[in-house]
């Protein structure tokens, strides 16, 4: 796409890892935010600028198609600049934002609201899910058109406590949503196992946080996904899982795709990192849904889900809660009054590279696990997830050999409690380019809000 033009930028002194491999000591080319070649610095159009990244990775745009940015309704919580500023730090260049918002996003005249925000206030590009409820089925195809990534079903009660439709309904929403050209994801839980658990510990006044965990075992999690996958073969509709949680559910989900169902799924760092030791340790704060898993679960979810390949993409499920919410100065407070979930904006790609320094992933498949695949699933390939010419110049650089162990006050976010607080990491984001200019330097945000823009797809008008 260059010619003979100058180009703005050329990213030099580094190694790119894409999801196809590594090419060692090679840069990029920028013109107009563009990405205009990649190769060997003598290869590359002269420049206006060299921005040397001494000797780091350059990888594609991470992107997080799992993040509630808590607006509108909650932003005491969080809100877009702080979370996009917090995605921007953690090396991401695309979020995709959560519906279970107050009000839920089901409707177009909503939907554009949130659109409003994020063009004023995003720091990085964005773009947002919206909820299928039994009220708004008359609605799919109005917002299917709207410039969503995708549509979501909550089966198990969480955070806004928005009922599921029942299995009629969904049965139609799904036929429904397979002409649309989107895909229907899912938080895959079975809410009448966790209702019946649930209800059995309060009344037997079994408070501590592990029995949140006993209350949504990974029978209500395999479940919910069977039950999905077998509409999503009658109907033809696309499915994704967020947020999957055990080895147990990432089979059910291997055995449903060989038989040829189109049914993708996520894991979040939490669930490969921790196991469920971690709420005996820490509490309240360590509170989730799905939960914290087994060691035995752990381990199948790594052999399953990512050895074997039944996963496509990592994800956070960033959810901001106060620090009072969540009990971190209140050992005893019931695990039935505090909110589940936590922030990771800025410690998934830490994480992720620490699998990587230690031999559980190689560099290739965590950018396709947490770029590539992301972007295929929701409609943003090859603009994001790629590094083709022509396509927007998305770029994460890290230090995957940089040690540090991390202290939660250091985070950008408005809510800061996390189980990963003391935790150390091998590996660590340098810099984030978005649309070929930098949004974080390794020290500061350095993005203004409202540069961030429409992810997702082109037909919105």
């Amino acid at each position: 796409m260059s010619g003979d033009r100058i180009a703005d930028r050329r990213y030099v002194d580094c190694d790119v890892v894409t999801a196809e491999g590594r090419m060692d000591d090679v840069g990029v080319a920028v013109i107009d935010g563009k990405i205009a070649s990649v190769g060997r610095v003598d290869s590359l159009p002269d420049a206006r600028r060299n921005v040397s990244l001494e000797g780091n990775l350059l990888v594609p745009g991470i992107i997080d198609d799992h993040v509630h940015t808590r607006t509108p309704g909650h932003e005491y919580k969080e809100d877009w600049e702080t979370a996009t500023r917090s995605a921007a730090a953690g090396g991401i260049t695309t979020v995709v934002a959560m519906p279970n918002t107050d009000p839920i996003i089901d409707r177009v005249s909503r939907l554009d609201s949130v659109y409003e925000t994020a063009d004023a206030d995003a720091c990085v590009d964005y773009a947002t899910h919206v909820v299928v409820t039994s009220e708004n089925l008359d609605r799919i195809p109005a917002l299917a058109g709207a410039g969503i990534a995708g549509f979501k079903v909550f089966l198990g009660i969480t955070f806004g406590d928005i009922t599921a439709p029942t299995d009629g309904e969904l049965h139609a929403a799904m036929g429904a949503i397979a002409e649309s050209d989107r895909r229907l994801g899912f938080h895959e839980e079975n809410d009448e196992i966790r209702a019946y658990l649930e209800g059995k510990f309060r009344e037997e006044g079994k408070t501590d946080a592990i029995y949140h965990n006993r209350s949504r075992p990974p029978l209500a999690e395999v479940e919910a996904v069977s039950r999905v996958c077998l509409f999503a073969d009658d109907t033809d509709c696309p499915v994704h899982m967020f947020h999957l949680s055990s080895g147990s559910a990432a089979e059910a989900l291997r055995d449903w795709r060989q038989r040829g169902v189109d049914a993708t799924a996520e894991t979040c760092p939490h669930y490969l990192w921790f196991t469920e030791d971690v709420v005996r340790d820490r509490g309240t704060v360590a509170r989730v849904q799905p939960p914290l898993r087994t060691a035995d679960e752990v381990e199948r979810l790594w052999s399953v889900g990512i050895d074997d390949g039944a996963l496509d993409c990592i994800a956070t499920d960033h959810a901001p809660h106060t620090d009072e919410e969540k009990g971190v100065d209140n050992p005893e407070k019931s695990v039935w009054e505090t909110p589940g979930g936590f922030v990771g904006l800025e410690t998934q790609v830490p994480a992720m590279l620490t699998f990587a320094d230690e031999g559980r992933v190689t560099l290739p498949e965590w950018v396709r696990l947490h770029s590539t695949r992301p972007a295929q699933i929701w409609g943003m390939y090859p603009r994001k997830g790629s590094l083709l010419p022509g396509t927007d110049a998305d770029f994460t650089v890290v230090d995957p050999d940089r040690e540090w162990t991390l202290d939660r006050t250091s985070l950008r976010s408005k809510s800061t409690a996390t189980p990963f607080d003391g935790e150390s990491f091998v590996g660590a984001v340098e810099r984030t380019v978005v649309r070929g200019e930098v949004v974080y330097d390794g020290d500061d945000v350095t993005a203004s809000p409202g540069y961030g823009t429409l992810a997702t797809p082109a037909d919105k008008d």
